[in-house]
Order: structure tokens, then sequence, then C-alpha cells
């Protein structure tokens, strides 16, 4: 199988697979192949917090041109897949093919799957591009196609607790993938000074009480396939609810804007976690924080909506407050900036390459000390 995700959480998602039991695991650009059966399959959409689609791939063949692949697509047996009065769709990536366009490449196969159904029932399934009951994937990489089936259906990312957003909200994989990066496990106290729709503090009370990615959830790609095994699917809910915790810790946001914070308090209350998570409207340097150490990790502006000195200003302003606000704190930066992160003022102590969608970005930590750092390597444990 391949379990896709972002450029950069390759190995936090080849972790979690090894923790549920896949094999054969191997970290490609943007994605995870392994091996598993279908129980891997179920606790890979359910459980890993990093995975945008698990892919299981069927067919595997050369194709130079669009008749090419019409043939070969149309050779395989999908009413062993399906049902004809099931619904599908066909998601198609292509990068340099001779078939040009993704678009038509998903035609092709529509058209193939469609008149195999035809010839053999004199009926075909229909196509149902939001709710499928199958959905195909198509990867054609220069001469070679695989044909593989989507068991997520709708992309992991949409766990289903977010009611609203504001602008430019936060993936929830990615957002899930910096707390791990940041090496977030629930034993402390969170803090997000720029927390927008909400999206870091709910992925980080998630984890801190091992709640399943997929827990809010109700539907899967798996769940319209032949062989999809409902008895086993709960047996994988169960367990996964017998180990979710207690977390005694605070999760706390700000935001300057009254309108994120209403989004992100309807957002924590769609999650059922106003025990947890406490957001009010403030400036990072007006808020007086009533915890003393713990993780912050935060996503500021880039600078697309303000002016070069402003974000100067934002950037200087988080390094300032760093230093006179949160000794004893490892403070991550999530910024798509390369330039304003140098006007924190801090050395960071970790730097990793990352994508947020099509923008280049940085995740920078920072560590802060109790006084200096050798006064804070020289204290005692």
């Amino acid at each position: 199988m391949i379990a896709k995700t972002f450029f950069g959480l390759e190995a936090e998602l080849a972790k979690e697979l090894r923790a549920i039991g896949a094999t054969d695991i191997e970290e490609i650009s943007r994605a995870v192949s392994f091996k598993g059966n279908l129980e891997v399959m179920y606790k890979a959409n359910y459980l890993c917090y990093t995975a945008l689609r698990i892919l299981k791939p069927i067919k595997t063949f050369e194709v130079r041109d669009e008749n090419e692949l019409y043939q070969k697509v149309k050779e395989i047996k999908w009413w062993d897949y399906m049902e004809v009065d099931q619904t599908l769709a066909i998601n198609a990536v292509v990068n340099h093919s001779k078939i040009t366009h993704s678009q038509y490449a998903s035609l092709k196969t529509k058209d193939a799957i469609a008149d195999g159904f035809r010839e053999k029932f004199r009926r075909r399934p229909s196509v149902d591009l939001d709710n499928p009951d199958l959905r195909i994937n198509v990867h054609i990489h220069k001469d070679s196609c695989t044909l593989s089936l989507d068991s997520s259906g709708s992309s992991l990312h949409k766990r289903g607790y977010r009611s609203i957003v504001d602008k430019a909200p936060l993936n929830e994989v990615l957002a899930a993938g910096l707390l791990k990066l940041s090496d977030w496990n629930g034993q402390t106290n969170f803090y997000d000074p720029m927390s927008g729709s909400g999206t870091l503090l709910i992925e980080a009370a998630m984890q801190a009480r091992n709640i399943p990615a997929g827990n809010y959830r109700t539907e899967f790609g798996f769940m319209g396939w032949k062989d999809y095994d409902e008895e086993l699917w709960n047996k994988i809910v169960k367990e996964a609810s017998n180990n979710i915790r207690e977390f005694d810790h605070k999760i706390i946001g700000t935001d300057q804007s009254m309108k994120a914070v209403n989004f992100a308090k309807r957002n924590v209350r769609s999650a059922r976690f106003e025990k947890y998570i406490s957001i009010q409207r403030s400036r990072m340097q007006n808020f007086e924080l009533p915890i003393s150490e713990g993780l912050l990790v935060t996503n500021p502006p880039y600078g697309e909506r303000l002016e070069e000195d402003d974000i100067i200003e934002l950037y200087k302003m988080m390094g300032d407050q760093f230093k006179q606000k949160f000794q004893g704190f490892n403070a991550w930066i999530f910024s798509g900036n390369m330039d304003a992160l140098k006007f924190v003022g801090l050395r960071p102590s970790r730097k990793i390459h990352m994508y947020n969608g099509a923008i280049e970005c940085r995740f920078a930590k920072f560590e802060i000390y109790k006084g200096s750092k050798k006064q804070s390597k020289q204290q005692p444990n």
C-alpha cells in the first residue's frame, strides 16, 4: 500500500505505520510504501495522524498513449471490486507522459471501466464525484501507470471536527505532523499565540488524549468495498476507544482577531474539547501566560497580507516575547517567510525544510533557557 503525506513528514508517518503493524516500510517523496493486511489498512486510515490517503495498488503496466490506457484498464475484472449498481470516481495524476492531461486520463479510465461492465452485464456503474462507493487513483509517470483503490475516500485531513475556518487555515494533517516533529507528547502545557481557527490546539488535544485521527469521521472509502469487514472495523474502533487517556495540563490559544477566536471556539466545541482547551482574544505581547513552562508551536502570518515592515516587526516581537516570558519553553515557528524568521533574533537549534501547499517553509525550534544556556546546562535535573 501507499500512504500519502506532506513533504517532511515521511519519517513521522513511517513511525506511525510501524506502530500499527505495517511491514516492508519505505519512505518515498511525500509518501510511505508499506505492506499489511486488512486490519493494518483500516488502522492506517483510523489511527495515523500524518496520513492524507491510503492507496491500495491493484495493477501496474506500461502505457504509451490513451488507447493503450483504455485497453489495459478494460482488461481488468472490475466486477471483482464493485457491483454494477455502485458508483465510482476517478482521480488521475500524470507526470512526464505522452498523455498530457490528467482529466483526459480520468475520462479514458472511466470509459474503459464502464464499457467493460456494459459488455458483461449490459449495464454500467454511475459516476459520483462527491461520495462514490469506489474511488480509483490513476498515477501515470512517464510510461508507467499504476491503478490503485483509494481506501480513504475523502482526504484524511478532513477530520470532521472543523465546522468553520478563518482565512488560509492550517491543514489538519500538516498541523498534526508539526506536533509530532516538535515531540509533543501531552506531558506538559501547550500554547499557540496565533491560534487562528484552532487547528493546532485541537490536534494537540487529540494527540495528548490518544484520540484516533479518524475519530470524528463516519465514512471511509473501504466501507464501500466488496470485502468490507464491519466486525473487524468495529473491533479496531473499540480497541482505540479503550486507549483514550486523560490529560492533566493546559492547552491555551490566543489570537488578536475576535472572528478567529469565535471560529476556534466553535471548532473546539465541535471536537468536544472545551474541558481541555481555553482560547481568548489577546495579542501575544499583552497576554499574561498562566503557565511557567511547556511547548509553544505557532503558524504566524508569512506576509501575503501584511506589509514587509509589519511582518518584520511581528517576528521581532515574537523573539522579544520568547526571551521575556517563555524561559523554560521549547518554541517552534512554522513559517513560509525565511527572511522574516531571521528577525526573531534567536538562533534556532533546529530547522526543518517543509512545504505548506506550494509554499516552501521552515519549521524552526528555539530553546528558551532560564538564564544563559550555559547556566541552564549546569543546573541539576
